[in-house]
């Protein structure tokens, strides 16, 4: 008998694998090609970035569009919704840390 794992579970595997949510906050204003997403995210690979985005149009998070692009859906813009508390966060602890880099 196989159960079914929490939907939470689900999500954090999905959001955590490298790329997943810089493409999601990419496309958090417009439709974006391939080639401009790419660009947008800097430095992922074509392979990863469609595999990713394989991944994100199979969990309903992003649709293609042609010929214009990639976009969210409905359920990615909710998710968007949960970046935001995120970001303000963000700003702030740059803002503290000052000119100091972290090497991650």
């Amino acid at each position: 008998m196989t159960t079914k794992r929490p939907a939470i579970a689900e999500i954090i595997d999905l959001l955590s694998k490298k790329w997943v949510m810089r493409i999601i906050w990419e496309l958090r204003s417009e439709t974006l090609t391939f080639r401009q997403l790419q660009q947008a995210c800097g430095d992922v690979s074509p392979t990863v970035l469609n595999q990713r985005l394989k991944l994100l149009k199979e969990g309903q998070i992003v649709v293609l569009e042609n010929p214009s692009g990639y976009q969210l859906t409905t359920m990615g813009m909710e998710l968007l919704e949960v970046y935001k508390p995120l970001s303000e966060w963000a700003q702030r602890w740059q803002a503290q840390l000052g000119n100091y880099k972290l090497t991650l």
